[in-house]
């Protein structure tokens, strides 16, 4: 759970390819309350009118912004990012998801994002919030969206990769065991995690049994994660590996988050990957400018072409939603 000199969200200032999909969105913010910060994000969903280019932030976007929500009775996906992420990380798989009939929601965590201004993702509080954001963001989608009505409250999906994977373990109902990192300490500037352990109990991680279906996508810290630290894990899952790992995720976590899980995940182990070759491809401006400080942001092994591995990664994560949360009609 490194973090690396560059954060994931600076990558993803030039990680965007554009897509030919259709979708409408919006952008949002929820908001904040006595005991949590105010969470920004966007939202993705099915319009029937033809996408432009459109910049948020650092995102070049296909989408018609504030386009009319069509449609009834669509599932959900909510997203989280890696540390250092924010919510248009994964912009490309949400507009492809939005394109085949989902709303895609995905926010930019405040404790950990790359856009946040009391970001401390150090502190192990970063990691125990992550999951009420997406309850949040989930409440806030059903409640509070203006097309809350155009979503089919017991189709809920979740996709996150590295930190955001770890985040969905835990709203699946997995319980990390946090005595285990003690073994391993972070030893990244300003991480206080072990010292946080060795101080007291960790609260307990929040959980979310609405979320009915999950893509992970290498998770760190596999060893927190016993097999009875995830007995109450029950949905499918679609799980991702890299075979090399990187930036404090091993080899060897994927194996032992499978293998400890209670039900049989759809368990993609991908060759020559490297942690950051789930990140979409980076431009060549950005590229250029990561090359001698972050060349593994966006430098994958010879041999492997991480765009036309997003193109299959994607299909597979929009496949396996459409299995596992069918409408029930």
């Amino acid at each position: 759970m490194m973090i690396n000199k560059l954060s994931l969200f600076i990558a993803a200032f030039a990680c965007s390819m554009v897509s030919a999909n259709a979708a409408g969105l919006q952008t949002f913010e929820i908001a904040q309350t006595n005991s949590a910060p105010a969470i920004s994000g966007a939202v993705w969903y099915p319009c029937a009118q033809t996408p432009t280019k459109i910049n948020i932030g650092p995102f070049e976007m296909m989408a018609v912004k504030d386009c009319p929500a069509m449609g009834k009775n669509h599932p959900l996906i909510v997203i989280s990012h890696g540390v250092g992420g924010s919510a248009g990380n994964f912009h490309e798989l949400a507009e492809t998801l939005a394109d085949q009939g989902f709303i895609v929601a995905a926010i930019s965590h405040p404790l950990d994002s790359g856009m946040s201004k009391i970001k401390n993702p150090g502190d192990i509080a970063s990691m125990i919030q992550r999951p009420m954001d997406i309850s949040r963001l989930i409440d806030f989608m059903f409640y509070n969206w203006s097309y809350g009505q155009n979503i089919d409250a017991s189709r809920v999906g979740f996709f996150g990769f590295s930190r955001g994977a770890f985040t969905g373990l835990a709203l699946l109902g997995g319980e990390p065991d946090w005595t285990a990192l003690l073994q391993n300490c972070p030893v990244y500037p300003g991480n206080r995690f072990c010292e946080q352990i060795r101080s007291g109990p960790i609260a307990p991680m929040a959980h979310d049994g609405r979320i009915k279906a999950a893509v992970i996508a290498d998770a760190p810290a596999g060893n927190l994660f016993t097999r009875d630290r995830l007995r109450n894990i029950s949905v499918p899952v679609q799980y991702w590996a890299s075979e090399r790992g990187g930036d404090g995720v091993s080899p060897n976590d994927a194996a032992i988050i499978v293998n400890n899980l209670s039900v049989k995940a759809e368990y993609h182990l991908v060759p020559k990957t490297g942690h950051f070759d789930y990140l979409p491809p980076c431009t060549a401006k950005f590229a250029a400018l990561t090359a001698e400080d972050d060349p593994e942001l966006c430098t994958s092994k010879p041999g492997f072409d991480r765009a036309a591995f997003h193109k299959d990664f994607n299909a597979r994560i929009i496949n396996f939603f459409q299995v596992n949360l069918k409408s029930p009609s």
